[in-house]
């Protein structure tokens, strides 16, 4: 059965679909765009869901963000949302749109962003049936928890948008999903996008061999063992850690640095390695540990992350490569991709497209979404494809 056959309910929907994403997540919003569309159209008389306007021809609504000279702004919705059950998508992460500030260019910064997605709630002005917000990268998830005189951004956050009339958030790879405690009466999940790493993975690696003589998954830290341990139990592979040894006596921008990787786990040596994180930020740490990797005799490495940020660009990544360390970097299409990073050899890409429209279309269905969030049987299927030598 297909992914979109899945999808197919005898229900009636909360309400009529409108997906609002916000300039910063266009592109993405075009492709879960697309597959409602045609899927929607592919049902046609087998949906006994009858409600006005269940198949269009967009299911985007137009909004807009205009700023006056002075930086502010005002959030405007092209047409009416009255009774509509509204997805909003928004990357807070996308560096690369910009606006005038008393004459002078400025990057939009995730506070921009931020900013901007409660407008269009605002714009919203409670006559939807339900809001919801999908926010791939979650506003300042890095800063979850408090440690001496610090504020809670993550958590603040959450409730503000809550007290806007928010009824589900949708977030993936949450720094630490634990923050949801802070809105505990309200619809919060964060989905792991292990199925479309796996699947990628087999797509360029057709000499790997899933097995615990030939493979492993490594969690770069200690933080990220709950997804290494999640992969590599569907793999049916061993799973190995390295912890970060830190200078507490010293900080350095706002952190204790980091002094060694220390590595917990088997023997690696001639083993493919898959090291599996949140996000790569500056890259040091995923660099470190594929450094260390090699030296212990690992084979091919590939690098996953859900959220490839960059921050610090991409010439260790060039430089790494050129060294052997890595085979190849994955991360999601959930943030801003810069048409260089794309035009790399050694990055793929993870389209999460599709899977968004399955969990909008779903939910818009009011159905449970437990099956997409744990998508064991699909893991399983692309492996035995790929065992059985079959096109993935």
């Amino acid at each position: 059965m297909s992914e979109e056959s899945e999808n197919y309910y005898d229900g009636l929907p909360v309400g009529r679909l409108g997906i609002i994403p916000l300039e910063s997540c266009t592109a993405l919003g075009k492709k879960v765009n697309d597959y409602l569309v045609s899927w929607r159209r592919e049902r046609g008389h087998k949906s006994t869901a009858i409600l006005h306007e269940y198949q269009r021809d967009s299911f985007i609504i137009p909004s807009k963000v205009p700023r006056f000279g002075t930086g502010e702004a005002k959030g405007i919705l092209g047409e009416s949302v009255r009774g509509d059950d509204i997805y909003i998508l928004v990357d807070i992460c996308n560096y690369n749109m910009t606006y005038k500030l008393f004459g002078q260019e400025s990057h939009m910064s995730p506070d921009d962003h931020f900013q901007d997605l409660k407008r269009i709630i605002a714009a919203v002005g409670g006559k939807a049936r339900r809001i919801n917000v999908i926010m791939p990268f979650l506003y300042e998830s890095r800063q979850h928890k408090r440690s001496g005189r610090e504020s809670l951004d993550c958590a603040i956050a959450l409730q503000e948008l809550v007290d806007m009339g928010v009824d589900n958030i949708i977030t993936f790879d949450a720094h630490d999903p634990r923050v949801q405690n802070a809105i505990p009466l309200h619809g919060f999940e964060t989905v792991q996008p292990a199925y479309q790493f796996i699947k990628n993975i087999l797509r360029h690696g057709s000499d790997l061999q899933i097995d615990s003589d030939h493979l492993m998954v490594i969690s770069p830290d200690e933080g990220g063992m709950k997804r290494a341990i999640y992969m590599a139990n569907n793999l049916g592979v061993d799973m190995g850690m390295f912890y970060k040894r830190r200078d507490y006596s010293t900080i350095v921008d706002g952190r204790n640095p980091i002094v060694a990787h220390e590595f917990l786990g088997a023997d690696v040596s001639g083993k493919d390695m898959i090291i599996i994180d949140d996000m790569i930020s500056s890259g040091d740490s995923m660099i470190e540990v594929a450094t260390l990797l090699k030296k212990r005799g690992a084979r091919n490495l590939y690098l996953c992350s859900t959220f490839g940020l960059f921050t610090n660009g991409l010439e260790k990544f060039d430089c790494a490569y050129e060294q052997g360390l890595f085979t190849k970097v994955l991360t999601t299409n959930l943030v801003y991709q810069t048409p260089e990073l794309l035009s790399k050899p050694w990055y793929v890409t993870c389209d999460l497209s599709k899977y968004i429209a399955l969990l909008i279309d779903t939910l818009n269905h009011d159905s449970s979404i437990s099956a997409l969030l744990d998508p064991v049987e699909r893991i399983q299927k692309v492996l035995n494809k790929f065992k059985n030598h079959e096109k993935i």
